[in-house]
């Protein structure tokens, strides 16, 4: 029997995953992107909590993986000024699941494209409009038809604009800043650490192997711009490693953050995965995750379902409890975080580990 003709539009991640996934099963799959190798954003880091890193497992990535990332094996989380709030191993929270790692973006992205024919990878093109029937209209003028259209391309996506009006993610009053620094000489930096200040305002740092951390910074914000003047001051009384770290941050990658409302992923020859699906918030880090599910899942269920329509409804079927519990656990964290220091600050000494555990419970099942 034949299988679907496939046009993957965004050679992100979750694009580059699901493209090695069918690849793998025989299927014929083309992928577009409209931008250009080098996107800026993939000189961040990126925690991939151990759902994720079983996803990539599952398309023979993780032995690559683990020679590029450095393990997580301790979570903390302090006050702005580094006293300490709570503290477990993450074994506690996943238990057989499997390790968490940390890497940079640019050396996840490069593992994924060296497992694709990079022939199959158009880069500098742009998708304009998708239609039921499958066709695709390029920027540059020129269509074709494909059995199975996926919207793997990001926040912005061309795929869901064209295909689910409307569904535009909304501003979740964040601001965030991302950069990668040199911790060398930098001492009580280890693994995973979140600082907590008034205000929403936390600072992460998750160590990335060969002298290198990874830094997140965010705020809340009634403004989606980023505010006048340099944004380090912001995190000034911030104690610990941060304002050596800091002095490192000025080139730092700025957005601002959003989250889907949309739950309707597919139509009749269209389907999005990752961010195009269901942007989240970072609040538990499983954006990633989601998206290196969903290409696992579609995979397997394309394999599994010759007839496309079925297999997106099944698709649809299978990840929208999942997801929808991760967009409700953001949620809760993110109204936690604004909550009056002193109680903040208690609650998690006295229940951080069991909050997180019960966060993460679900995601221990297979997707």
């Amino acid at each position: 029997m034949n299988k679907p003709r496939i046009l993957i539009v965004g050679a992100g991640i979750s694009g580059l995953a699901l493209t090695k996934a069918l690849v793998d099963l025989g299927f014929p799959v083309e992928v577009v992107e409209r931008r250009s190798n080098e996107d800026p954003a993939l000189g961040t880091g990126i925690y991939l909590p151990a759902n994720a890193v079983r996803a990539l497992r599952a398309i023979g990535l993780e032995e690559d993986l683990a020679t590029h990332a450095k393990p997580v094996v301790r979570q903390r989380l302090e006050d702005h000024r580094g006293r300490p709030l709570t503290e477990f191993t993450v074994d506690r929270i996943w238990g057989e699941v499997g390790p968490c790692m940390a890497t940079t973006r640019r050396d996840l992205h490069d593992l994924l494209h060296a497992m694709v024919d990079s022939d199959a990878v158009r880069y500098n093109t742009e998708v304009i409009a998708v239609t039921d029937e499958g066709a695709v209209t390029f920027a540059d003028g020129t269509t074709s038809t494909y059995d199975l259209v996926v919207g793997a391309d990001g926040i912005n996506s061309a795929v869901r604009k064209s295909q689910f009006p409307g569904s535009s993610p909304r501003f979740l009053g964040q601001l965030c800043w991302r950069f990668i620094a040199d911790d060398t000489a930098i001492p009580g930096i280890t693994d995973w650490t979140a600082r907590l200040g008034a205000k929403g305002r936390t600072f992460l740092t998750v160590q990335l192997g060969a002298g290198r951390v990874y830094c997140y910074a965010d705020i809340n914000s009634p403004a989606f711009t980023a505010p006048a003047g340099d944004w380090r001051t912001l995190f000034v009384d911030f104690g610990g490693p941060v304002p050596q770290l800091l002095e490192q941050g000025a080139a730092a990658h700025f957005a601002a953050l959003y989250e889907s409302r949309n739950t309707a992923w597919t139509r009749a020859r269209t389907v999005l995965i990752g961010d195009a699906a269901h942007t989240l918030s970072p609040s538990m880090a499983q954006g990633g995750a989601m998206a290196l599910e969903d290409a696992v899942v579609l995979a397997d269920i394309l394999e599994r379902t010759p007839d496309v329509a079925t297999a997106l409804a099944a698709f649809q079927d299978r990840r929208a409890k999942r997801v929808a519990w991760v967009s409700a656990q953001n949620q809760r964290r993110d109204k936690a975080r604004n909550l009056p220091g002193p109680l903040r600050n208690i609650t998690l000494r006295h229940a951080g580990e069991r909050l997180f555990k019960s966060n993460h419970a679900p995601l221990h099942d297979q997707p």
